[in-house]
């Protein structure tokens, strides 16, 4: 894997739980437990398979494979990966959505420095995951 920080890849392990603001010039992955803010200005934030964060983050490329229940600003890309429940709002120039991830928020692809709402709310679960929150159907507002 490469990177384009001199500081690498930070790596929140399984066990670790964090309360606070994260912010920082280089990659973070977290497995563990993450509850604030977290900003990283130009760079790749990954919550893994056991990742459970509670923060509202702004990175370059973002990838849920955990959970996530919070706001996502991502300057590229957003990724939500198989195993993934996400819980909020997400502006991005760029998403993927895999087949099993659960998503419920607003999604906002922007453009060249504009945001250009794609729709009001949007509610996507395969039911071959598991994961039950209501009927996803209903979206509120």
């Amino acid at each position: 894997m490469g990177t384009s920080a001199p500081g690498g890849l930070a790596n929140i392990g399984k066990t670790v739980s964090v309360k606070g603001d994260l912010s920082g010039n280089e990659d973070i992955y977290v497995d563990g437990q993450v509850e604030g803010n977290i900003h990283l200005s130009g760079h790749n934030l990954t919550i893994g398979p056991n990742g459970r964060v509670r923060a509202n983050v702004s990175a370059k490329n973002v990838t849920v494979a955990g959970t996530l229940d919070g706001n996502i600003v991502a300057g590229e890309r957003t990724e939500f990966r198989k195993t993934a429940v996400a819980n909020g709002d997400v502006q991005t120039k760029r998403i993927a959505i895999e087949d099993g991830a659960f998503f419920k928020g607003k999604l906002e692809i922007m453009a060249d420095g504009k945001t250009e709402p794609s729709g009001s709310m949007v509610a996507a679960s395969a039911a071959s995951g598991g994961v039950s929150s209501g009927s996803a159907s209903e979206p509120r507002k």
